[in-house]
Order: C-alpha cells, then sequence, then structure tokens
C-alpha cells in the first residue's frame, strides 16, 4: 500500500485541528499502520502533546513517527517519511494561507474541522476556496457539535461535503489529550472513542476504497 497524506486545514484558529490531528494519528497506529505526524503550526499544540506523550510512554512507544517543521520544509519531511509511513498526518496553521497551501497541495485527502457555528461556517468559506482551487478531495468535519442544539441543525445543513461522522463537544477528548494521549486508548469504550473510530472508518472509505467485484454466473 502506497502512503497516503492526510492534512487537517482550517483558516479558523480554535476548531480543533490539533485534537483530530492527534486522534487519527493514534487511531490509524492502533490499526497497525506505520504513522507519521508533521505539526507545521508555528502555536506548536500537536508538538507540545507528543512532547507529554513521548514523557509518558517513551519515544518508541508513541505509536507514530513525528516532526515539527517549517511549512517550507514540508515537501522534503515527506519524501523523507514517506516509504517509512503508511499514513502521513499534518497539522497546518490557521491564518497563514502559505503554509496552508503547502500542506494542501501535499495531501491526498484534506479534513476541514469546523464548529456548527456561523463563525465557523464564515471562515470556512476561506478553507474551502484555497482546497477547490487546488482540486485536492476534501471533506468537512463537524467537530465540537451540540447534538440536539436548534442552531447546530441550522448551521449544519449550510456546509457543503460534510462528513457522515460527527464529533461531539466532549471533555474526555481534552482531558485525554492534557495526559499524551487520545480518546480510544483514555476511554475505548465511551462515545467520544466511538465517534473517532467512526471518523477513522469513514476516513479509511475515501482514501482506501475497496474495488466492486462483480460475480458473474457460471
Amino acid at each position: 500500500m502506497s502512503h497516503k497524506v492526510i492534512t487537517i486545514a482550517q483558516q479558523k484558529g480554535g476548531a480543533g485541528k490539533t485534537t483530530i490531528a492527534a486522534h487519527l494519528a493514534v487511531a490509524f497506529s492502533q490499526k497497525g499502520k506505520r504513522v507519521t505526524a508533521i505539526d507545521i503550526d508555528p502555536q506548536a499544540s500537536f508538538t507540545k502533546w507528543h512532547e507529554i506523550r513521548k514523557e509518558k510512554f517513551g519515544e518508541d512507544f508513541t505509536g507514530m513517527n513525528f516532526a515539527s517543521i517549517s511549512g517550507w520544509r514540508l515537501h522534503n519531511e515527506i519524501s523523507a517519511a514517506k516509504h517509512n509511513s503508511d499514513v502521513i498526518i499534518i497539522d497546518s496553521p490557521p491564518h497563514t494561507q502559505t503554509e496552508t497551501k503547502t500542506a494542501i497541495r501535499a495531501a491526498d485527502l484534506v479534513i476541514i474541522p469546523a464548529q456548527p457555528s456561523p463563525t465557523d461556517l464564515w471562515a470556512t468559506d476561506d478553507t474551502m476556496d484555497i482546497v477547490g482551487n487546488e482540486r485536492i478531495p476534501h471533506r468537512i468535519l463537524l467537530n465540537r457539535v451540540v447534538f440536539n442544539a436548534n442552531l447546530t441543525k441550522q448551521i449544519s445543513g449550510e456546509f457543503s461535503k460534510v462528513m457522515d461522522t460527527r464529533i461531539g463537544n466532549r471533555v474526555s477528548f481534552a482531558s485525554a489529550m492534557v495526559d499524551g494521549r487520545t480518546v480510544t486508548e483514555f476511554l475505548p469504550s465511551s462515545v467520544a472513542a466511538y465517534e473517532i473510530r467512526q471518523l477513522l472508518k469513514e476516513i479509511e472509505g475515501l482514501l482506501f476504497p475497496v474495488k466492486s467485484r462483480v460475480t458473474q454466473a457460471a
């Protein structure tokens, strides 16, 4: 299987990019995939989470190779990692179109986290414009969802190319991250962990589609 690159992109800050990137990296690793995670966001939240993880579990047991780099080095980093990786996950910066474009161009799939709020809806247009111009496959992931809220239902219908999976607004995500873990490790039987596994399954369907088999009558 050739490597696949997933870029987590959103021009608006606070949409949950790093949380999604970390959870996908661990979830792929738990399925036996060789994972490389790359942080090009100057805020370096992904890097800080990985450092906590490395201190607690040791570098050989984090479940991934990790690089924290500037965006201009991204292509070289991917070239170096692709031979030893099944999945490469990039956490891209908000508010920085040049480096975001670099990460998007490198991707086989772009995941755009967005909260079901007017500000996220408006901000997502900028990211969608970049992705559309680059003609890269992409999906919007509704994140931090309050499922029964009327605003959630109203705003959700305004987004296009939305994933079937929704990620709830759950404290367990932050609780796991602050400990250098993810919910599939911290609370593997929880609803939050179920949502991440459903997200992984949906992404696998987009990246690794099973070829249809035509059964012919004898």
